[in-house]
């Protein structure tokens, strides 16, 4: 008997397919929110309470979709990022604008908010990351891929590394504090939607066009291990902050949730219609909020 069960789904949450989401909980009130952004050009952000999502904030001004969306550390700041090459921080509580980052010429495609919060990490199509102060709104700093396009990024939770993923399948690790690139993992063919350290910055794990899911260990940069189960494109890939579990979206229209120690799937979520580009666990690891094609919001439940 599983544990694990679906919650909640908000169908119709959007005009358009929904290609990202994060969940934060506010350090001021504690309130939980669930932040889409979605093709149709604009981020949603819901509060979850009672086992229901109520919409707090439409947030408009992008000009193109919506493709990444992050929440602050502190759960008061929200970052999206789209196709018009645009970045914007958002006030949660207000639904303001609280800056307008130009990162063109061409499309942010994902973006990162930093541990201590004082940067914004994009990817782009010339391969480098762009580190944007929150604050100031100005570029601080780039760090060279020497890939083409990089469309995953990924800040480990000490602050330590940032980790990116490029169109030709190729990981890169770099050293925030000297901007040297100090790992390149090889280990897939595909690109990479999606990445993620673990929350005590050990592992890495890493999500696959290739279908496939990896493991690795960020010191050494070996390969832990490869997980199979999904039947398409790996989207999403996001760790519970319980350390042991991870989830992932992909192409087949599936939720798994991963046993990171085993490796083995340990359960699987066949809710969504369409392919589900983003899931992700709230602060204490006890849900799961997933984004689809298919416009639909789903919440499950997880046992700790």
């Amino acid at each position: 008997m599983s544990m694990y069960s679906i919650i909640f789904k908000q169908e119709q949450a959007h005009e358009d397919s929904i290609w990202s989401c994060a969940w934060g909980r506010s350090e001021r009130d504690g309130t939980e929110n669930i932040v889409t952004g979605s093709l149709d050009d604009t981020v949603k952000v819901w509060k979850w309470s009672d086992d229901k999502l109520e919409l707090r904030h439409t947030l408009e001004g992008h000009q193109l979709g919506v493709l990444s969306v992050d929440i602050s550390p502190g759960g008061t700041l929200a970052a999206s990022s789209s196709l018009d090459g645009h970045m914007k921080v958002w006030d949660l509580e207000s639904g303001k604008l609280a800056k307008g980052i130009d990162a063109g010429p061409v499309d942010a495609w994902t973006v990162a908010l930093s541990p201590d919060n004082r940067f914004i990490a994009s990817g782009s199509h010339t391969g480098k990351i762009n580190l944007f102060g929150v604050d100031s709104g100005r570029k601080e700093t780039s760090l060279d891929t020497r890939c083409k396009f990089t469309l995953s990024i990924a800040y480990s939770p000490d602050g330590r590394f940032i980790a990116s993923g490029a169109l030709d399948g190729i990981v890169n690790i770099f050293d925030i504090t000297t901007g040297k690139l100090i790992h390149t993992l090889e280990g897939h063919a595909m690109p990479i939607r999606s990445l993620c350290f673990s929350p005590d910055s050990q592992l890495l794990v890493t999500a696959s066009d290739d279908g496939n899911i990896k493991i690795y260990d960020v010191q050494h940069a070996n390969l832990a291990g490869t997980l199979s189960g999904h039947g398409d494109w790996v989207l999403s890939v996001s760790f519970c902050p319980d350390n042991t579990h991870f989830v992932s979206g992909s192409s087949d229209k599936t939720v798994k949730i991963w046993n990171a120690g085993t490796r083995q799937c340990v359960h699987t979520f066949y809710e969504h219609s369409d392919q589900v580009w983003s899931a992700t666990y709230n602060s204490n690891g006890s849900k799961i909020v997933s984004v689809s094609d298919d416009k639909a919001i789903h919440i499950y439940d997880c046992p700790l």
